[in-house]
């Protein structure tokens, strides 16, 4: 299919052939008829990508303040690549579209194939001839509406989610301040709630559209008749609410709002403009400032966007999906009219030639609508718990042949998210010998990124067709967690050597389930991505510390910080918990370096939230503490690592530099590392090389199979410590 991309790199606008996207459970697959250019939003973002690098910075203060956070927690190399790999990625454009349901999902009933809908979202109402759409951001159309009108639906709930932050009522007077497509529908919007709108635009075709949509006045904001309106409408006092549906860097919008306002009036910021405000006349005024946060509540929750869990109406009446269907029966019963709004038609093959048009100013509108192929016919227009480590049962030997060093090692890579593009992927297309066959992804522009800046042979959405190619040696699993242990199963199932990322399972059912493929297949051939254990620096501290013979204390501080609002990692009820995703990481490196599996579990979460405590036990009475904490200073190394046994002490910080100190019997020694390594190597290119080692060789894998599922075991059993508030036994199945 196709898709409008574009890289923030180079400004680079792209009509791109990428794979179909999936048809995941709770959404649907809509093919597009009509989608929405937004000539404020996306224009902005397709100016800012034209500019050099420091314009970008300077447009982006809260992106590069992330940066920086980057540089003090990874390292400027790490974070120097990771920004210049999300910048030179294409992104995707378009966030409002009415289409056709071509297929849905599991857990759907609300509509079916053939229905029109209309889908918001700037992850999923994309321009493209293919989108998933989940269920709270797409609505069934009114019957008798068009879709070309339809494709209004998000840019429409922008402007009454504002409307709705006014408050209007019968009588009002509002002040509406820019004019363009947000600007035209706020007026008619109010105009429909018997509110009397003046607008102000610099632009006078914009203002007589207005005024021809429902406002009673409309003037350049320097002119004086709309102050005379205003002091006519309002018996001098000022309006009742102005709306900022402006962009740009001018401050003048706040200063007329202030000028204009009645005491004690109401400011709705809906555009993106300067908000500098005059703080004398707000004071005197004791104007309300107030935000209008997009389409409506829902917006930025991930449980109510992807995951489908509604708001009960007695307590948010007007969500983000309500929002939407409310607009659509506004058209559909004539109180808002976006026809005239229409100021161009493209078809969707020429996308990069009508937004090159709208930034150059030789089209000037206030709305366009990229027209698809086929598209839809306009209709009418307590005890102490145990947790058993499952027992890893092989049917006969795992043959795994070798290969010749001039026959390349195949690999295809399910997933092709931030961490396999910055962490794995840039190592594997380095290495001789290696030759990356496929990517497979549920969303189809992440694959044909993966496939244009890694080399791919093959980009796709077809997973079984991949698992299905006798000539692919491994597959790589690196989805989102809650996919991994069924995804692990298939390909072990269809024969493959797999790579997973952490975690290997977020439950013991799911473990299981990838056990039983072992047995079953008789393929054991897996390794799970805790790469800590590999990295050079500790390596080189673990040989130094040399063997011990007494128990040891190992304690491990993970400075983890905190997630920003909207990660997917906080989505616990689908994702697990943020420490069941990669506390694996912490238990592995501790039994690496104590040589065993733990037998014990005890979790605490002393703060009550992410913060957790775990101590685990080994069978010659070690232990290792885990301190895992979301509440320390940003600016705090985030692991550092303590090993002490036999009169010695091993130190870790941060992967940066390490120490080990020994007494003898003669005097004091000590060995620190030579020199800081330019970044901190946590051992991902070293697993990667002991992985393709043993796909080539037939040989064992890095880390025993048993080992794998000991660890997995272990992180499953700090969520029943903390839920039992008692020590977890872990049971070796027999």
């Amino acid at each position: 299919m196709k898709q409008v991309v574009q890289n923030y790199k180079s400004g680079e606008l792209a009509v791109l052939d990428v794979p179909v996207p999936g048809c995941k459970p709770g959404g649907v697959l809509v093919r597009t008829a009509y989608s929405l250019i937004s000539t404020g939003t996306e224009l902005m973002k397709v100016s800012e990508a034209g500019m050099s690098m420091l314009g970008k910075a300077r447009s982006r203060p809260d992106q590069v303040a992330k940066v920086m956070q980057s540089v003090a927690t990874n390292g400027v190399p790490a974070t120097y690549r990771k920004v210049m790999g999300k910048l030179d990625s294409y992104t995707p454009l378009g966030y409002s579209l009415c289409g056709v349901v071509e297929q849905v999902g599991a857990g759907i009933d609300d509509v079916k194939a053939g229905d029109i809908v209309a889908c918001a979202g700037n992850e999923h109402a994309l321009h493209a001839e293919l989108n998933w759409v989940p269920k709270n951001l797409y609505t069934p159309v009114p019957d008798g509406l068009a879709p070309r009108h339809a494709a209004f639906g998000t840019v429409g709930s922008i402007a009454m989610q504002g409307v709705r932050q006014g408050e209007p009522q019968l009588g009002e007077v509002a002040l509406v301040i820019g004019l363009g497509l947000v600007g035209q529908l706020v007026v008619q919007l109010l105009a429909a709630s018997g509110v009397r709108v003046v607008g102000v635009d610099p632009d006078p075709v914009r203002c007589e559209l207005a005024e021809r949509l429902g406002a009673a006045a409309c003037g350049d904001p320097s002119s004086t008749a709309v102050e005379a309106a205003v002091a006519e409408l309002t018996g001098g006092h000022g309006v009742d609410q102005v709306y900022l549906a402006a962009g740009g860097g001018s401050n003048q919008p706040v200063e007329l709002a202030a000028r204009l306002c009645r005491d004690r009036g109401r400011v709705v910021d809906i555009g993106k403009c300067r908000l500098d405000l005059p703080w004398n006349a707000y004071y005197e005024k004791e104007l309300d400032v107030r935000f209008s946060r997009s389409y409506g509540p829902g917006r930025y929750d991930p449980e109510y966007e992807l995951e489908g869990r509604d708001y009960p109406i007695g307590y948010v009446r007007w969500t983000e999906r309500r929002n939407l269907a409310c607009f659509l029966d506004l058209l559909a019963r004539g109180s808002v009219d976006v026809e005239p709004l229409v100021s161009h038609v493209a078809d969707f093959d020429d996308a990069v030639e009508t937004y090159q048009s709208l930034k150059d100013g030789d089209l000037k509108a206030v709305a366009v609508l990229f027209r698809y192929p086929e598209q839809a016919e306009e209709q009418g227009e307590s005890a102490a718990p145990e947790v058993s480590v499952p027992e890893v049962r092989r049917t006969g030997t795992t043959v795994a042949p070798a290969r010749s060093a001039k026959t390349p090692v195949r690999l295809a890579f399910v997933g092709a998210g931030n961490y396999a593009t910055s962490m794995l992927l840039p190592h594997l297309a380095r290495r001789d010998g290696v030759e990356l066959s496929a990517v497979v992804t549920t969303t189809a522009l992440s694959a044909a990124n993966a496939q244009r800046k890694f080399g791919f042979a093959d980009a796709t959405t077809d997973l079984d067709a991949v698992l299905g190619d006798k000539s692919i040696d491994a597959v790589f699993v690196v989805t989102r967690h809650s996919s991994h242990a069924e995804l692990t199963r298939r390909a072990l199932l269809a024969g493959k050597t797999v790579f997973v990322e952490k975690p290997l399972a977020l439950t013991e059912d799911e473990l299981a389930g990838v056990l039983a493929a072992v047995e079953e297949s008789g393929n054991d051939r897996l390794q799970v991505g805790f790469n800590r254990r590999f990295a050079p620096l500790l390596q080189e501290a673990r040989k130094r510390f040399g063997a011990r013979t007494g128990p040891a204390s190992l304690r491990y501080l993970v400075n983890a910080g905190r997630l920003q609002h909207g990660s997917w990692y906080l989505r616990q009820g689908t994702e697990g918990s943020r420490f069941a995703g990669e506390g694996g990481h912490f238990i592995d490196t501790a039994s690496w370096l104590l040589d065993a599996d733990p037998v014990s579990v005890y979790a605490i979460s002393p703060a009550g939230n992410e913060d957790l405590q775990v101590v685990l036990g080994y069978p010659d009475g070690s232990t290792a503490t885990i301190s895992y904490v979301t509440t320390g200073a940003a600016g705090f190394p985030k692991e550092t690592l303590d090993l002490i046994a036999d009169g010695k002490v091993l130190r870790l910080d941060d992967f940066v530099r390490a120490s080990v100190y020994s007494d003898g019997t003669v005097g004091r020694k000590q060995w620190v590392s030579s020199r800081l390594p330019k970044a901190r190597d946590k051992g991902q290119n070293a697993e990667l090389a002991a992985f393709i080692r043993a796909v080539r060789t037939g040989g064992p894998m890095p880390v025993p199979l048993e080992s794998l599922v000991a660890t997995t075991s272990a992180t499953l059993a700090v969520q029943a410590g903390l839920a039992g508030g008692a020590p977890v036994t872990l049971a070796r199945a027999r």
